[in-house]
């Protein structure tokens, strides 16, 4: 299933924590013009909704409740940043914003940093699914390895002839090696040795 593009915004929902009045009021137009929902939000209150992303002035940093913080993390942050600080952006980075802008406010650039904001969301997610991947194939190889020994040794095979072994097995039973060296290795069910 292919994901909506990041430049359509239209019916996304928003959390805007903005102190400023003025940047308020840029932003909750610019949303209209854009179709974004935009729902004020003050960091103390509770939220009952998954927001497809949330707007944070720096002023209400730090977020002084855990939850609140696990809370953004769920979705893309944007900082409003007031001042370039070295304190103020660890602060910032706290929130781990995947883009920000800069006040005063202008209308000019508020599109860009919410595309940019959900693209690279969506690409840190990926990279984190591929991560997990790549771990649990690392942590299967062990298992591989087990196998190919066990094989080794019952087939009086070298490293590459038992591993040859457990994976034409593994095509032929429609199995991944690292199920077939799972069950190798856990029942002692070791591949025929043919052709």
């Amino acid at each position: 299933m292919s994901r909506p593009s990041s430049f359509s915004l239209r019916g996304r929902r928003a959390i805007v924590a903005i102190k400023d009045e003025r940047d308020a009021t840029i932003v909750r137009r610019q949303f209209e013009r854009l179709g974004v929902d935009s729902i004020a939000w003050e960091p103390t209150e509770a939220i009952d909704f998954a927001p497809d992303l949330a707007l944070i002035d720096d002023e209400f940093l730090p977020l002084t409740q855990p939850a609140r913080r696990a809370f953004l993390g769920r979705c893309p942050v944007i900082a409003l940043l007031g001042t370039e600080t070295p304190s103020r952006l660890k602060l910032v980075f706290e929130l781990d914003p995947a883009s920000f802008l800069v006040k005063p406010l202008r209308s000019a650039g508020i599109y860009a940093a919410l595309v940019m904001a959900i693209e690279r969301s969506e690409r840190t997610s990926e990279l984190k699914q591929q991560v997990l991947k790549l771990e649990q194939r690392l942590r299967s190889r062990r298992v591989v390895l087990a196998a190919v020994l066990q094989v080794m040794h019952s087939h009086a095979l070298a490293e590459p002839a038992a591993f040859a072994l457990i994976r034409k097995a593994a095509m032929e039973q429609r199995k991944t090696i690292e199920e077939l060296s799972a069950e190798i290795t856990a029942k002692g069910m070791l591949p025929r040795a043919t052709g």
